[in-house]
This record gives C-alpha cells, structure tokens and sequence, in this order.
C-alpha cells in the first residue's frame, strides 16, 4: 500500500509539472486607435505571430480604442503591470522623463523613410529605447505613423504664410519652439478636440500625417493641405520590463521575431494608408492639395533651423550630432 501511494504521488506530482510547464503566457496588449489602423492592424499580426512561433505558449489579447485604458492612463497601467504591452506615440516619452524622445519633432531632421529608418532601425534606435529601462519599461521596436504636412484655411507655401495663425500641436517643447519659428501661435490640444476647433476657428490649421488628417475628417474644415513633410510622428512598442525579464529565453527571441515581422507590417501599412488618404482628400473636393517646390520647401527647412540649435541640449546634442550622421543632415550649412 505504501509503494502505491508513493507512486501515486509520484504521477499527481509529474502531471502538476506537466501542467506548468504547459501553462499559457497571456499578454494584454492596450493601445487607443481603433483596430482598423495601421497601428491596430500590426498589433493583431504581432498577437497572431506570437500564437505560432511560440506554439501556443504565449497568448497575446489586443485590446484596441482605449477598452482597457484611456491615452493618459495606459503608460501608469503598464508600469504596474495591469498590461504587458503597448504602443504609444513618441510624444509619451518626454513626459514619462525621457526627453530624448522629442528628438523625433524637430523639424526637417528626416528627409525621407530611408533616412528614418537608418536612425530608427539601427544603434541610434535602439540607444533611446534602452533609456526606457529606468522607468520600468522595455522599448521593444519603433512603427511608422508617418510624415507630417500643415493644414490652414489659407495656403501654406512661404514661412510669412504661417504668420499670426494658430496651430495646434501635441505637447512637445520642440514644436512649441517650430511654430514660433515660422511667427504662429502654438496651441497644445487633445488630438480628439482638433476637428471642433478647427471647425469653429478656435485654431487656424494643424500639422498631421495625411492618414490622420483624412480619417479625422479635417479636409472637411480645412481648405488647404500644403504637402510639407516636415516632421516624423510614430510609435514606440513597449512592455513591462520586469514581466519581459522573468520570460523563458526561447520565448522572449520567438517574441522577437514576432515583432520584427510585425513592424515591418506595420511600416508598409502606415506608407499605404497614408497614399491612400492623400488620393481620398483629393477626391473629396473640399481642400486644395498644394506640394512645395524643392524651392519652397528648403526655404522653410532654413526657417526652421535655428529650432536645432535651440533645442539641442533639450536631447542632448551627441544625440543629435549622431542622427546628423547617420542622416547626413547639416541645419548649420543650409
């Protein structure tokens, strides 16, 4: 009788570690956008991906359009550990004491996607989202949202067109410090509120990627749309540093991997959304789309230069002299 029990308690003791061994990771991942956006659609092929390369050990929950968490609360949520995952935009980070992150709104310091991405993508990239893991949090990858352009009732083609107007703006020293450069007023406004005050004249224009500012229905109260490219707005990916630590570390590389192949996802959808927008505003009839000369626009990137130097030791300047490097960009020889 007392072999039989040994071996009894042997097996009950066998299948509680089979059942732990076999127990589910959940991951709740909170973001504010709906889920048919680009960063929605990423984030549904991150949680898909996780599911495979980890064969079924990890299950990530997307919990899209603020259903855990309104855009004020998740980055608190996150770092107690209520969610394992978000992706915020950049402009979070300056906030949460990284100002680093700001470096993202200086004007002009990316020309392009290749240059973005040179800086995104490689050492400078992966630097800043290291200054995260102070603050309880694991900068896992960046997603594009993309470039930004000026809207007004009035066009937008030389810095004196700027003049006098209010412009809307995140919270971000930086563009406060861009839209006095070009002699406007900076309003700093929840992104929900921007429609109704452009509506009703409580702001002149604002400045968006075209994704955001066809899908927030703006060409509906907004004449002109002039095509600047001037400044970046995108995402961080982030997750609960000491939950990311305590992971097997065959998890956390097929994690990884999922990511990797959910930001390239996401990059895609952000470019295709916005070339889509732009073809939407145009059809809509409502806003004259106007595209600076090569002229024009290095008129404005001289105009905004100064904004550099200015905010420099705001980032730091080896952070920006290292960007300039990898960007080959040069605000003192414009």
């Amino acid at each position: 009788m007392k072999f039989h029990a040994i071996a009894l308690s042997l097996v009950v003791g066998s299948m509680s570690l089979l059942s732990h061994a076999q127990q589910v990771i959940n991951i709740k991942f909170s973001h504010v956008v709906a889920a048919d956006t680009p960063k929605g659609k990423a984030s549904e092929f991150f949680a898909k991906r996780a599911g495979e390369l980890t064969k079924g050990k990890v299950k990530v929950d997307v919990y899209p359009n603020s259903q855990l968490y309104k855009d004020k609360e998740e980055m608190e949520a996150l770092q107690i550990g209520a969610v394992q995952m978000l992706a915020p935009s950049l402009a979070k980070f300056g906030p949460l004491g990284v100002k680093e992150f700001e470096v993202f709104d200086f004007p002009f310091i990316f020309d392009d996607t290749a240059e973005l991405h040179k800086v995104t993508q490689g050492p400078v990239g992966a630097s800043l989202l290291a200054k995260l893991d102070s603050k309880g949090v694991k900068g896992l990858a960046f997603w594009d949202n993309g470039f930004k352009s000026f809207s007004a009732n009035t066009p937008l083609k030389v810095a004196a067109d700027f003049k006098g107007k209010k412009f809307r703006i995140q919270s971000s020293k930086v563009l406060e410090e861009q839209i006095r450069a070009l002699g406007g007023i900076p309003q700093v406004m929840a992104f929900s509120e921007v429609y109704q005050a452009l509506q009703t004249g409580v702001v002149d224009g604002t400045e968006n990627p075209i994704s955001n500012f066809y899908s927030q229905k703006m060409h509906e109260v907004q004449k002109n749309l002039s095509i600047t490219n001037h400044g970046y707005l995108g995402y961080a990916v982030i997750v609960n540093k000491k939950f990311w630590d305590g992971l097997p570390a065959d998890v956390r590389s097929q994690l990884e991997q999922a990511m990797k192949e959910a930001t390239v996802l996401a990059n895609k959808i952000a470019q295709e959304e916005n070339d889509h927008a732009l073809e939407g505003v145009k059809k809509a009839g409502k806003t004259a789309v106007y595209v600076l000369t090569k002229e024009e626009r290095m008129a404005l990137k001289k105009t905004l230069a100064p904004v550099h130097a200015k905010m420099a030791d705001r980032v730091g300047k080896d952070l920006l002299d290292a960007i300039y490097k990898d960007t080959g960009f040069d605000p003192n020889k414009l």
